[in-house]
């Protein structure tokens, strides 16, 4: 568990591999979903930024 990059107070699970930064949920974002990522497709972030946005 990590500190979430936006919210100092909140402790999240969803860590971001390409940027190497910790997410709430409220944060739950993919950053750059243009640029490739090496760690996409066991991405937690971006399946749920995928679920959001109804793409899957």
């Amino acid at each position: 568990m990590g500190i979430c990059i936006n919210h100092p107070d909140v402790e999240t699970s969803y860590y971001c591999s390409k940027h190497g930064s910790y997410m709430c949920e409220e944060c739950l974002k993919c950053k750059d979903p243009e640029l490739y990522c090496k760690f996409r497709e066991s991405c937690p972030i971006w399946f749920m930024t995928k679920k959001m946005k109804g793409l899957d």
